[in-house]
């Protein structure tokens, strides 16, 4: 392995190579979908923090038409959004991220896990881009479908992570001149999402570590 590869299998994410996505939080999917509530004020820190880091965002909303807008309380506005019928992310963003030719990592967020946030980062992944899915900021109908759904992605190359631990490795030092702005919003309660089992890898076979 070349040491850029090693690198890059690390991980990291610098501002000014990523982006962050957000997918199709939209107001019909408000009562069908798990932690509903949760996960998007965790997409919202996220989107708070790209604003004032300077990191480039993006939105979709799946068939506005039959599923609604974006719902309010995620702060979108004014955010670039764009409708689809696809479900992935990549295709009607596909000219937005040609326009990003120092991109490397993509922040990813909301809903379906097994739908348009696994069909997102495998095609992103096929870019060539650093996948980054911040767990406590995607959720699903399902339980199951969301849980087997983020197996399935680690298990292709996709970076699992939390909207906070994303944060703090993008400002990296508390030495950074926006830290204290950020701070505030890390202090905010974190609210239950239903993931602690996922990760006790004893107790889950989705997991490649998983004892029986």
């Amino acid at each position: 392995m070349t040491m850029a590869a090693a690198r890059a299998s690390l991980g990291r994410i610098f501002p000014e190579s990523s982006i962050l996505f957000l997918c199709d939080m939209q107001e019909k999917l408000r009562d069908r979908v798990l932690y509903f509530p949760q996960i998007v004020s965790m997409a919202a820190r996220m989107l708070k923090v790209a604003r004032i880091l300077d990191v480039p965002v993006l939105l979709t909303e799946h068939y506005p038409q039959g599923l609604g807008p974006t719902v309010p309380e995620l702060g979108a506005q004014g955010v670039r959004t764009m409708s689809k019928t696809s479900f992935s992310m990549v295709p009607p963003l596909q000219q937005e991220l040609d326009k990003l030719p120092q991109l490397k990592s993509v922040l990813l967020c909301g809903i379906e896990t097994q739908v348009c946030i696994l069909n997102t980062a495998l095609d992103l992944l096929d870019r060539g881009l650093q996948v980054h899915v911040a767990v406590d900021a995607c959720s699903s109908q399902s339980e199951m479908n969301r849980l087997v759904a983020l197996a399935r992605m680690q298990h292709s190359g996709v970076f699992l992570s939390t909207s906070e631990a994303l944060t703090l490795q993008l400002i990296k030092d508390a030495a950074h001149p926006q830290f204290k702005e950020i701070q505030k919003i890390l202090k905010e309660p974190v609210p239950e999402i239903g993931l602690l089992g996922f990760f006790q890898g004893m107790n889950n076979p989705l997991l490649p570590n998983s004892r029986p």
